[in-house]
């Protein structure tokens, strides 16, 4: 028997929201098939709503409350215009999985409590959409102990494993690495950094929301002591379970390590992306010797990038994840489809040994129609 859900994501990046209209079918093993995609631009105002929270500042209840309704009638015009190129019916959905806008991740360790805090309000979505809505897919994870992220490795391993290793690595504003061992065992953690400074750094600079292809990057020179600096940020060198966004990786910290160096632009562009290839790869090889790697997101299709991973990882067979079927431009979104679906028929949705959560558990609120 077959099921529509929908996944909405709007990432680190802030960049869209992504929908897609995903149909499930069978039990062991899954069969996903992507129906229709959307990806809807976000409000300029609301991009800057949402970088402004991205850090501590005045009057942030009342900015985060008036910008979670604001998400969740965005998320649902978003599916509105998804179901509309789909020629489907808000009756036919079984539900909608929705992560929302990640404004503030405090995982354990970072503070004394703590928390991890989405906007895209669900009641919103579920009462336009008409649809019922699953969200808020983080925080009993972190009750749990968990770190709430990252949330993806559970579905990689119930699309992707395999009787020889694989790794999995979403390049979104962030990146994260699932590592799926021939043996069944599942880790995965954020490796620091994708593109959130590449986007910063070359719309500061050129105008333009991304490097495309990594052309502006590939032109430049690695500058050594810049990369050094940003490698040595204590983040790259724990252990996991870990997890990390914006409050870490950010303008300031990128402007705290070019103090004193002089830099061209290119030159600065050309090392954030060899960082974020080195951090990647570090954590690509501490895995396994070899085998598969498969790339998602965004990062999937910067050239540059994927050029320096390879220099890294010659071992390594590198493809994106439409190899085995799932575009890389919409694995993320199809993926809170499927927590959605694990939450509706009880099933676990996060990974112990990738959070360190005491125990698997389901995830999520439902929120009806």
């Amino acid at each position: 028997m077959s099921e529509l859900y929908i996944g909405l994501m709007s990432g680190t990046s802030v960049d869209s929201i992504d929908a897609v209209l995903v149909e499930f079918e069978g039990a062991s093993p899954l069969r996903t098939r992507i129906l229709e995609t959307v990806g809807y631009p976000i409000a300029a105002t609301i991009r800057e709503a949402i970088l402004a929270l991205c850090a501590p500042g005045p009057s942030e209840l009342d900015r985060a409350g008036q910008l979670d309704r604001q998400l969740g009638e965005a998320f649902a015009d978003a599916v509105a215009t998804l179901l509309e190129r789909a020629a489907v019916t808000p009756n036919e959905i079984k539900a909608i999985g929705s992560h929302g806008q990640t404004v503030r991740h405090r995982p354990p360790g970072s503070v004394a409590v703590p928390f991890s805090m989405q906007l895209g309000d669900p009641n919103t979505i579920a009462t336009l959409t008409g649809i019922t809505t699953v969200a808020d897919f983080r925080r009993r994870d972190m009750v749990l102990g968990g770190q709430g992220a990252p949330l993806m490795p559970a579905f990689h391993h119930a699309a992707f494993a395999a009787a020889t290793d694989r790794a999995v690595v979403n390049i979104g504003g962030m990146a994260n690495i699932t590592e799926l061992a021939a043996n069944g065992s599942v880790r995965g953690y954020d490796t620091g950094p994708g593109n959130a400074l590449l986007d910063y750094w070359v719309e500061l600079h050129q105008g333009q929301p991304f490097d495309r292809d990594g052309a502006w990057a590939a032109s430049g020179r690695v500058h050594p002591e810049l990369l050094e600096r940003l490698m040595a940020d204590p983040y790259f060198a724990a252990t996991p379970p870990k997890s990390t966004g914006r409050e870490t990786f950010n303008p300031s910290w990128l402007e705290g390590a070019t103090v004193g160096l002089q830099l061209s632009p290119a030159d600065v562009q050309a090392t954030l992306a060899e960082v974020t290839a080195a951090s990647i790869a570090d954590g690509v090889n501490s895995f396994a010797n070899g085998g598969e790697l498969l790339i998602c997101g965004g990062g999937a299709r910067n050239l540059d990038l994927i050029e320096r991973l390879q220099r890294r990882l010659p071992t390594w067979s590198i493809a994106d994840t439409g190899k085995y079927g799932i575009d890389a431009d919409w694995l993320e979104a199809v993926g809170f489809a499927w927590l959605a679906r694990q939450t509706l028929h009880g099933l676990p949705g996060n990974c112990p040994g990738v959070t360190g959560a005491s125990r698997d558990t389901v995830l999520g609120g439902i929120y009806p129609a």
